[in-house]
């Protein structure tokens, strides 16, 4: 992958992964504010402000290398803090703090596919170079937000401690049994790391992933990741 590529790829990247990662943490806070802790309020952390939820490594470092060696995008965001003792009830309302982070990747891969369609009803105007190199533009960016928010949304719902799949199936599961589950949680980053470490990752995600971008690109008639008719790379 030549700088050219590269510098194509980060401008591409940029607006969908910031969107992805920023309202993904601020959804957990504004839910858990909503259901009686406001530890991320208070903090700062129920907001668009992308440098309040960035981890340096997880954010920037990490998915870029990951990409370029694997093709597969793998990181993680500053994690929101919540006092899971100040929730009215506390089994529903960590359920629904968790889940709100994948919910809100699927909303924005959904209306990302929105943007999408507007795309393609837009690419038969006609227009200059300039024109068409913003639509060209706007095209793989949607594209790339269905991706990437769709990522997210699978990975956060491995029912892996601490991602929120695994707080998800923690509150589903009998106390009794959740218990012994949450013990898992100091040794679910190495879990990850060891599945990204064998090829396994990409494995389990790719076909989910594959399937929701497939849904999503059904919904608005869109073909997933192809060129527009007549166009090109900008």
């Amino acid at each position: 992958m030549n700088i050219n590529a590269v510098m194509q790829f980060i401008a591409v990247a940029f607006i969908p992964l910031i969107f992805a990662i920023t309202l993904h943490e601020a959804a957990h806070g504004w839910v858990a504010s909503k259901l009686g802790d406001s530890t991320a309020l208070m903090l700062g952390r129920v907001t668009l402000n992308p440098a309040k939820h960035i981890d340096p490594i997880g954010t920037i470092l990490l998915p870029i290398i990951t990409l370029l060696l694997s093709g597969f995008m793998f990181g993680w965001a500053k994690p929101v803090p919540v006092n899971y003792h100040n929730l009215k009830k506390l089994r529903r309302d960590t359920f629904l703090v968790s889940i709100a982070g994948p919910a809100s990747n699927l909303l924005m891969a959904v209306l990302w596919g929105g943007v999408a369609k507007l795309v393609t009803v837009f690419a038969t105007a006609n227009g200059g170079p300039t024109f068409k190199t913003v639509i060209t533009f706007l095209h793989y960016t949607s594209q790339f937000g269905i991706f990437i928010n769709s990522i997210f949304m699978v990975l956060n719902l491995l029912p892996i401690p601490p991602l929120d799949g695994g707080r998800i199936l923690s509150a589903l599961l009998p106390p009794s049994i959740s218990h012994f589950y949450d013990k898992i949680e100091p040794f679910g980053i190495w879990i990850l790391i060891a599945l990204l470490a064998f090829g396994l990752l990409g494995l389990i995600l790719l076909p989910l992933v594959q399937s929701t971008t497939l849904l999503i690109s059904k919904m608005y008639g869109l073909t997933p990741f192809h060129l527009l008719p007549a166009q090109q790379p900008y």
